[in-house]
């Protein structure tokens, strides 16, 4: 059983989240993009129902809505699905915001006469105007809409979340935007907004300047809107998370990319490998269940059906490669001051979980897990922890290699911020499902990414001018 989902020939693009109190599941839709080599016959395009009661388990079917992201609200016994459309025979595309009706959230009226676009004043006219989220603002007793747009601002940073505003769900009337931080040249997409406690969240994803989904706090709906230091959910490799609540828990919906078809042309004229090819659009599901701290501030959790998925449990053993790695106790510990420790551990399965505790003292450069590698300890997959930049950094193996030098003209591949101390202890669980991983640390960080060069081979762990102890190492699986 997958703890990730992938469609069959496809992979998931946005995720529409609706919670149906009637059925008491979350009844979402998705943007379905399918692979090059789908069969004719099956390619349905356009928007798909995806549903679920665990977040592991999905169902889905094509509902023949043929446009992009939005929301979907309830009124009496009706249902409206707000999503946008395209002129792709325009230039520069027309971009729309779109509104259809539905009895039994698969079958839709669309509306021509609701279809608007930017308004050429306060939002740029025949720029980015998409992926409308309708909500009931109990604030204002009206209906807002947070939609995808390019405030008219004297420079290209303009991407905001614009507003409009409603008493009937057809008639909009144009607003300022709700947020408007004249960052990003391109729209911020799939906004979301939300209240948790006393606070409310603004969510937003973005692809120039950073490619990430960001949230905003703020004690108003209106904001003023705070930057939190860490202000993600995720790592790069997860993108148009918008939130689903379902009267107890809110989760965050968005996808793990997959690799390997080259749409845009980006890849190297030379084969590394899949792990060396530029990001498609969509892939795999990943569903975090949201934690609130003291503050206010957000982290995120593995769903319990990820987190449950395993029975089996087997102690990891950890046998040093270079360096003095000493068990004591059930204990290993490694004290690497002048230069880099490393070890090698069980076999990794093609899906499991790893947890293990761990704590570093006094400066290291860096420890962490080594991910598919053998023991010459090169080509494979790296989470470092490097305390001096107080952050997680993934990288491949070819990054040890002259041509990964050549091929990546920046320092780090991937990184996700953690603010570390020496002699605290961290929980880390790892999540694997073929070439997919999901880290979290404390049950209150992820980190996803792809690992597709190599497979079946082994854990291992390492420091590097520092100390490091591990205990608690378990390999789970299902069976």
């Amino acid at each position: 059983m997958e703890l990730f989902y992938t469609p069959k020939y496809a992979k998931t693009g946005d995720i529409i989240p609706f919670y149906n109190e009637e059925t008491q599941r979350f009844e979402n839709y998705y943007l379905k993009n399918w692979n090059p080599d789908a069969p004719k016959d099956l390619v349905v395009c356009g928007w798909h129902r995806l549903i679920t009661e665990d977040h592991r388990n999905f169902e889905e079917e094509p509902v023949y809505v043929d446009g992009g992201t939005g929301s979907i609200v309830k009124v009496d016994d009706t249902y409206h699905m707000f999503y946008c459309t395209f002129d792709f025979d325009k230039e520069p595309v027309l971009q729309w915001a779109r509104h259809a009706v539905s009895k039994d959230l698969l079958h839709w009226e669309d509306i021509p006469e609701d279809k608007f676009g930017p308004d050429g004043k306060i939002y740029r006219s025949k720029s980015d105007w998409r992926d409308p989220h309708v909500f009931w603002n109990e604030e204002q007793q009206q209906w807002w809409m947070l939609i995808a747009a390019n405030e008219n601002a004297a420079t290209k940073r303009s991407g905001c979340v614009g507003l409009c505003v409603s008493d009937d769900l057809s008639h909009w009337e144009y607003r300022p935007p709700l947020y408007a931080p004249r960052m990003n040249q391109g729209a911020n997409e799939c906004p979301d907004l939300f209240k948790m406690g006393d606070w409310y969240y603004l969510v937003y994803s973005n692809y120039t300047d950073g490619l990430r989904t960001y949230y905003r706090m703020s004690r108003s709906a209106k904001g003023p809107w705070i930057r939190p230091k860490v202000d993600t959910f995720d790592g790069r490799a997860f993108y148009a998370g918008k939130t689903g609540f379902d009267g107890k828990d809110r989760y965050i919906y968005g996808w793990n990319p997959t690799k390997g078809e080259n749409a845009k042309g980006f890849d190297p004229g030379k084969d590394f490998g899949k792990d060396y090819c530029s990001w498609n659009w969509g892939g795999t599901v990943v569903v975090h269940k949201l934690v609130q701290h003291k503050d206010g501030t957000l982290g995120v959790c593995p769903v319990d059906s990820v987190k449950n998925a395993f029975q089996q449990s087997k102690k990891i053993e950890i046998t040093g490669l270079t360096g003095k790695w000493i068990q004591k106790e059930g204990i290993v510990r490694c004290c690497s001051q002048d230069g880099y420790s490393a070890s090698i551990a069980d076999k990794i399965p093609l899906q499991c979980c790893i947890k293990m505790k761990c704590k570093y003292h006094g400066n290291p450069t860096r420890f962490g897990i080594a991910l598919q590698i053998d023991k010459a300890f090169d080509f494979g997959y790296y989470l470092m922890f490097e305390p001096d930049f107080n952050r997680i950094e993934f990288r491949s193996g070819l990054r040890m290699y002259e041509h990964g030098g050549q091929m990546f003209p920046y320092e780090t591949e991937m990184e996700r911020p953690l603010v570390m101390e020496a002699d605290r202890e961290y929980e880390i669980s790892l999540y694997i499902q073929d070439t997919m991983a999901i880290l979290y640390v404390d049950d209150d960080l992820a980190f996803g990414f792809r690992m597709y060069n190599w497979t079946e081979r082994h854990l291992g762990f390492f420091v590097s001018e520092g100390e490091l102890e591990v205990w608690d190492a378990v390999l789970m699986t299902e069976k």
